[in-house]
């Protein structure tokens, strides 16, 4: 197979701003009388703003009109920037920056594929924002992960075919939606957890492009 372009989901992945998506859902949780766990916080992870309220509502069997979720949301964004605000370089996950600038020497396309309606606030916080040649975000998507959508966008921004393409995932929604949409995916974390993945690394520490290729070739 001929890597021609990799798609890097977020959270989890580039950064760990899923802290910071905890802790404004659990102030807005116990804002509505939801009790809120880190457990909990595990179950949101690759959905959407409305995916991830909508679950929080079920939890404590609440029922409110579009109007007040969409409020609500509002007040969690505005929650969450507050704290995205502080990010910079040191918030970058080991290895992931050298990783990227691997790819970027060998001429290998480069794109973010995330839920994230903010990610291109965070790759500028973070200074990455110049190696990306399409963020495609939960500005630009119908539908949320594990749709195939976002990582289907991502490759046609590029100008490539998914079988091209190989997707980082942190997250299960994640890897069903680049198994599904014919990319190659590697899982970021667990192996039990991201079994469906084609293989899994802990991080991109000790992570290089000839290891990469070595695994799809």
């Amino acid at each position: 197979m001929s890597i021609k372009a990799c798609i890097f989901d977020m959270d989890g992945v580039i950064v760990d701003s899923a802290k910071y998506h905890f802790i404004a859902w659990q102030e807005l949780a116990a804002e509505i009388g939801v009790s809120f766990t880190e457990e909990d916080n595990e179950q949101l992870k690759g959905l959407s703003r409305v995916d991830s309220l909508e679950r929080i509502l079920k939890m404590g069997d609440l029922y409110l009109d579009n109007d007040t979720k969409l409020a609500l949301m509002d007040k969690k964004n505005e929650s969450y920037l507050k704290y995205i605000e502080s990010m910079n370089e040191s918030e970058i996950l080991p290895g992931v920056a050298q990783f990227i600038n691997e790819l970027e020497a060998a001429g290998i396309k480069i794109a973010l594929g995330s839920s994230s309606k903010n990610a291109t606030v965070i790759l500028e916080r973070i200074n990455l924002l110049s190696k990306f040649g399409a963020v495609i975000d939960g500005n630009k998507v119908t539908f949320s992960k594990p749709d195939p959508e976002v990582f289907l966008r991502g490759a046609e921004a590029l100008q490539v075919e998914a079988h091209e393409c190989v997707v980082f995932e942190d997250a299960t929604a994640g890897v069903k939606a680049a198994i599904d949409g014919g990319f190659k995916c590697v899982g970021i974390g667990d192996e039990k957890v991201l079994n469906q993945a084609h293989f899994v690394i802990p991080g991109f520490e000790n992570f290089s492009l000839k290891n990469l290729i070595e695994r799809f070739n």
